[in-house]
């Protein structure tokens, strides 16, 4: 049975593997960073900015068409929630509201990493758990103070199973910190998509519709 699991797993990481290889792909080098456009069959765009020093991920964001046949919002999957940002600019009373809990995405090379700011709670108030019937993870606070549910999009496109070992958390500054560690699976799949992104031929214009390789 494990076996069996273990091979559907394999197929649907291939699979999502397979859709990243025939998708349209266009690079940019700007700003210390390397910024790969993906345009899939379906419509799709997903963007992804990688530091160049580094090569860890700082941006993924997704967008799709909307029903009337024009350009949907981008929502961002891992990087900084740039429209929360700009709320707390507009207004003095928005700004009250920059004390709220501020729930992002930023990985490292071997981890899922969310950061909750905001969040002055000490480390035992809080337990975080993995809800795998769910395919999702649950912040919750003795005191009732917050509650997140968030998923893992890396796992449910290669329907990869969830994995209560995996996640650990901390606290500090205020901030919760929330970690999952990769599977094998997904840091092999992003090895390979890293050495292929590298391969594209980017232009240093700054020039959204860049060439495609």
């Amino acid at each position: 049975m494990f076996q069996e699991v273990s091979v559907y797993c394999n197929m649907a990481v291939q699979s999502w593997s397979d859709l990243l290889k025939a998708s349209t792909k266009t690079a940019l080098i700007h700003d210390g960073k390397r910024k790969i456009h993906y345009l899939f069959t379906d419509g799709k765009e997903m963007a992804e900015e990688y530091d160049l020093t580094t090569d860890e991920l700082i941006v993924r964001k997704w967008r799709s068409k909307s029903t009337l046949k024009g350009q949907g919002p981008w929502e961002i999957e891992v990087g900084e929630p740039v429209p929360s940002t700009v709320a707390c600019l507009e207004s003095d009373v928005i700004k009250e509201n920059c004390s709220n809990p501020v729930f992002m995405r930023k990985d490292t090379k071997t981890s899922f990493l969310w950061r909750v700011r905001n969040l002055p709670y000490p480390k035992e108030v809080y337990n975080i758990s993995v809800e795998p019937d769910q395919r999702c993870c649950i912040i919750r606070t003795n005191n009732k103070k917050y509650y997140k549910k968030f998923n893992i999009p890396d796992l449910d496109r290669s329907q990869l199973p969830l994995d209560s070992s995996a996640l650990n958390f901390t606290h500090a500054n205020n901030t919760l910190i929330v970690s999952y560690k990769k599977p094998k699976e997904i840091l092999t799949l992003e090895h390979e998509l890293l050495r292929e992104v590298k391969k594209l031929k980017g232009t240093n214009e700054e020039d959204v519709d860049c060439k495609t390789q």
